[in-house]
């Protein structure tokens, strides 16, 4: 797998980790990928997630949360800006997600934030990933 869009692969794992029922699925850790998770978690999308240092850049350690046994929280989660193709868009153009129900990740001037956060601070960014 090649690495030249960690933050898809980030998406990809915790994709597949729920689709398999996982309770917990690892991947190298960046400050961009840790806030990531963390608007997954304030958003209520996984439980909690820890960074474990290693020798090398760390470990990102995701918690999956699940409605009940079986049914991840996450129905589906898309990297929208990529390497080759990026999404930047204003403050009026930030998409809603499945009406509302779902969030838009945008990195902005004032970090990482929800589309809900970004329209009403009025700033525009990347448009990262959508999840719902």
């Amino acid at each position: 797998m090649s690495m030249t869009d960690p933050i898809a692969d980030l998406l990809t794992r915790i994709r597949n980790g729920a689709m398999a029922k996982l309770q917990k699925v690892d991947v190298p850790s960046s400050n961009m990928k840790v806030g990531i998770v963390n608007v997954l978690k304030n958003e209520g999308f996984i439980k909690n997630y820890k960074v474990i240092s290693d020798q090398k850049q760390g470990v990102l350690r995701i918690y999956l949360k699940y409605i009940n046994e079986n049914d991840s929280v996450i129905t589906e989660i898309k990297r929208i800006s990529k390497p080759g193709g990026r999404r930047y868009v204003k403050s009026d153009e930030i998409p809603k997600v499945k009406h509302g129900l779902g969030v838009a990740i945008l990195s902005t001037s004032k970090g990482l934030l929800t589309d809900k956060v970004a329209r009403e601070a009025g700033v525009g960014g990347e448009l990262i990933c959508t999840v719902w």
